[in-house]
C-alpha cells in the first residue's frame, strides 16, 4: 500500500484524467433508473460486457419492475443464465422488483439507505446508481479502484470503506462527480492487475507504484 498523495499531486492527476476524458461514462447498458439498478446488481462478480450481452435483450422487454414481474422468475433466470450466480441474481431481481412496486410505487428511490434495502443492492451498487442517475458525487469502490488507489497513493486503504472515505476526503470537490469513473476506467484498461501498462499511463510520473513496467 502506497502512502497518501498530497493535494497538489492528486489535483494534477485528476486534471489529466479530465483532459483526456471530460465526461467519462459507465459501461453498463441501461435505459432508466430501474434498469441501471438491475444492471449494477447483476454485475457483481461479472464483467460489464457479459452483463450487457444478457441485459440488452432483457431490457427490451422488461424495463420496469412491473414488466420484470410479468416475465417471472423462470423468464428472468433464462434471460441472465450466461451471468455468474444467475439463479440467485434472478431471485434478487424479482424480489427487488416486488419491493419497488409494493413500497416505492414502482419508482427507484434516491437515498442510499432505501436503495440498500433492495435485495442484491449493497453500498457499491447504491453509490453507482446515486452517481450515474442522480449525479450525486457518491464513490463506488470496485476492485479496479481499490487496486489503483493503493498502488498509486490516490486513495490507499485496507478495505473498500477506507478507500471510499479517502476518495471523499482527498480528491478535490471539482473532480468528485466523475472520480470513480475515471479511476475505474484507468484501472480496467491501464493499471491492470497482473501487468500494469505503465508505459501508457498518463500519471506514471505522479504514481507511487514502485514496480513500474515499461
Amino acid at each position: 500500500m502506497a502512502r497518501q498523495l498530497d493535494y497538489h499531486t492528486i489535483h494534477e492527476i485528476f486534471t489529466r484524467f479530465r483532459a483526456q476524458e471530460p465526461e467519462p461514462q459507465g459501461e453498463l447498458y441501461h435505459v432508466n433508473a430501474y434498469t441501471l439498478v438491475v444492471a449494477v446488481a447483476l454485475s457483481a462478480q461479472a464483467t460489464d460486457a457479459g452483463v450487457n450481452k444478457a441485459t440488452r435483450p432483457l431490457f427490451a422487454i422488461a424495463d420496469t419492475p412491473q414488466k420484470m414481474l410479468a416475465l417471472g422468475l423462470e423468464g428472468v433466470t433464462e434471460a441472465i443464465k450466461t451471468i455468474g450466480l444467475f439463479r440467485q441474481k434472478a431471485k434478487n431481481v424479482i424480489r427487488l422488483s416486488e419491493i419497488l412496486v409494493e413500497q416505492f410505487g414502482g419508482e427507484v428511490p434516491s437515498s442510499r439507505a432505501a436503495l440498500q434495502s433492495l435485495p442484491g443492492v449493497g453500498r457499491k451498487t447504491a453509490n453507482v446508481v446515486l452517481n450515474m442517475w442522480w449525479h450525486v458525487p457518491a464513490q463506488a469502490v470496485d476492485t479496479h479502484i481499490f487496486r489503483l488507489g493503493n498502488r498509486s497513493g490516490i486513495c490507499p486503504g485496507k478495505d473498500v470503506d477506507v478507500v471510499e472515505r479517502a476518495i471523499e476526503d482527498h480528491i478535490p470537490a471539482e473532480f468528485q462527480q466523475h472520480a470513480h469513473h475515471w479511476m475505474i476506467l484507468h484501472g480496467r484498461y491501464i493499471c491492470i492487475a497482473r501487468k500494469p501498462r505503465c508505459g501508457d499511463c498518463l500519471i506514471r510520473d505522479l504514481c507511487l507504484f514502485e514496480e513500474k513496467t515499461e
